[in-house]
Parts: structure tokens; sequence; C-alpha cells
């Protein structure tokens, strides 16, 4: 199968982790005969550098003509003075509104080897395997009127009830394939937009009778998150709170670094990125985790193409590369064996070669 990507490296350390993606991409290609176009395109502050705009026309095209988008990082305090409009956050908004990428999914889940990296006790870390289901192009982010004066400050929270209820029968359904219960979060006792969000989710529920609910509040789900992770299974929520609970919920694994995420449209067109942001104080220095953009890479497998096998097989030699001792600069697994990002991304493509021997010996004895 053929597959053609567009690679959205971004900034800072986004083209070492898209390049570390790639590379495992390139080798499950190989042991299971498939072939990645990579077509690179601008985004950012990068593309601020280069084109004077952060996403470019070029690179949207590029992206409408590609199955999937692979992205690094974008952002950085080199860009922190231009306008809000041409700031290199502004681009990655434009690109989820333009493909209308409205689900955010960002799986956390604690690798028994990194319990002790996480700032939580490992009997408290041990176990989590939740899932956030953000919305992702709606909300406090997108609403208008927004801007400020030196005076006073406007911000509008606008939610239209099909965008809540995509996200929502999403979460649901999920649910279905999991452990069957969903968490929904809002602030109803205080904003509008969660009083209809709630109402919303009643309805959608109904549909599900085998999936567990429940309303819980976004101050008391931050709460939760810290004392209790292991007891969700799927969260849904919101823009602006997904963001926040979503980044909290991400030190759980003890590395930030971790955490793929997947930005989807309705027909399963996506954007898969790594949580983390761009780091630019380690940019180029070869110290960059990789897992995330690789984790990343399997999800798109997939979500995106339908590739099982080959996203199982991705993460199952990232789960045996951590349970031999092998971290990064910024965490450590209990073997403490600090890997470059070059080095990391050598580990995990030597585990996935080393399975398509063992299937080449297999088929020779069949």
């Amino acid at each position: 199968m053929k597959k053609r990507v567009a690679v959205l490296a971004g900034d800072g350390i986004g083209k070492e982790v898209t390049n570390a993606a790639t590379a495992v991409l390139d080798a499950i290609g190989r042991r299971f005969h498939h072939e990645f176009e990579w077509v690179h395109g601008l985004l950012g502050g990068d593309a601020l550098d280069q084109a004077g705009h952060p996403i470019p026309e070029e690179t949207i095209r590029k992206c409408e003509e590609s199955d999937a988008i692979l992205l690094g990082a974008i952002g950085g305090p080199k860009w922190d003075h231009y306008p809000k409009e041409l700031r290199p956050e502004k681009g990655l908004l434009q690109l989820r509104k333009h493909f209308e990428l409205s689900v955010n999914l960002r799986p956390v889940q604690a690798y028994k080897t990194l319990l002790s990296s996480s700032p939580l006790k490992e009997e408290v870390a041990e176990g989590v395997d939740l899932v956030f289901v953000r919305e992702l192009t709606g909300g406090l982010y997108f609403g208008e009127p927004s801007f400020h004066t030196d005076e006073e400050a406007v911000d509008t929270l606008v939610y239209k009830r099909e965008e809540i209820e995509r996200v929502v029968r999403f979460a649901f359904e999920l649910a279905k394939l999991r452990k069957k219960k969903v968490s929904s979060v809002d602030k109803a006792n205080v904003l509008e937009s969660s009083r209809l969000w709630r109402k919303i989710v009643e309805e959608i529920a109904a549909e599900f009778p085998d999936v567990e609910y429940e309303h819980m509040l976004v101050d008391s789900t931050s709460m939760k998150l810290i004392t209790s992770p292991a007891s969700f299974d799927v969260i849904v929520t919101e823009n602006m709170f997904g963001d926040i609970l979503s980044d909290e919920a991400s030190v759980i694994c003890g590395s930030l670094g971790m955490l793929p995420s997947a930005s989807l449209r309705a027909d399963g067109f996506g954007l898969y990125e790594p949580v983390h942001g761009s780091a630019p104080d380690i940019a180029g220095q070869n110290k960059a985790n990789p897992l995330g953009a690789i984790l990343s890479g399997a999800m798109m497998l997939r979500t995106a193409f339908g590739m099982n096998q080959e996203a199982d097989a991705i993460e199952e030699a990232v789960k045996k590369v951590l349970e031999a001792g092998f971290g990064t600069g910024e965490f450590k697994t209990q073997g403490g064996k600090v890997l470059t990002t070059t080095e990391m991304t050598e580990k995990v493509i030597n585990e996935i070669e080393c399975e398509l021997v063992s299937d080449h010996i297999l088929a020779a004895y069949q």
C-alpha cells in the first residue's frame, strides 16, 4: 500500500522528532511492504521566517493532496512579538479550522518502567490508561468578537449543538471499544455553554445504554486527575478545558514527550502530532524525546490507514525499548540509560527490524 503524508516539522525540535517518526514509519514500510511518500511543508515560525505567513497556501495545498498530516511542534519566544494574526499558533488554528479537524484524541498511558519519573506516587499512577476526546474547532479559541485594549479585553465563548453532538457521540463510540465509561467535563454551575453541553450529553447517552457516564465539573476533574487518574476511561470536554486538563494529565506518565495525539475530521482525515511543544532550548542538540512523535505515527497508521498490525508493531517496539531501561534527557526509566534522539530512534527501528527477521525465519519453516 502506498500513502502520501504531509510532514510539517514546524519549529524547535519539530524537525528532529518528525525525522524520527518518518524513519520508524519507513522501517514499518519495509517490514509490511508499504510505501510512504513524505511531502514537506512549512508551518508556524519557520513559515513566518521563510514565507511571511504562519501557514502558506502551498502548505494547505500539500495537505489537501495528502492522505494524512504529520506535525512536529510550533512556536517559541522568537516570534512572541508578532501580532496575534501572525503568531505561529495562529497557523495551527487555521489548519485545524480549514480541514475541520473537530475531534482531538490525546491518550495517556502509564508505562511501568516510567512510573519512577512520574510526580505522582507510583501506586497512584500505575494502571492509568485514559484518553481525552477534546472538541477542537469551537469554543473560546475561535469565538468572535475577540480583542483587547489597554482598558479591557473580550473573548467570546460560542458552541453550536452540532459541534457538541459530534464530539460527544465520538466519545461514546470510543468508550464502547474500551472500558465503557465516559466522563463528561463542563462548568455547568456557571457557564451557559456548559449547560447546553450537559443537556446534549444526556440526550446522546440515551443512545448508548451499555456505556456508563458521569458529569464532572472541570475543577473537581483537575483534582481527581491527580488523586485517582486510573478511575478514568474516556474524558470528553470542550476546547479550552480539554487543552488544560490533557496537559495536566500528561505528567502522569513521567514525560510530556511520550504522548501522541490525533486531530480528526468526520471522514477520518487527520493530523497527528506529539503533545509536547517546540522546546527551543534544546533544539538542534539531539536531546529531544522522539517517542511522542513516533507513537503519533502509530496512531496515524491505525486511525487513518487501518494498519492495526503495523501500529501494534511500533507500540510494542517502544515498550520493549523502555523495558530495556532506555530513556532520553528529560525522563529516565528504571534502567537509567540516557540516549540521544537519534539513538532512541535507532533502538525502536532495531526492535522493528528484529521482528522482521523473526517473521522471515518463521515463514521459512511454515
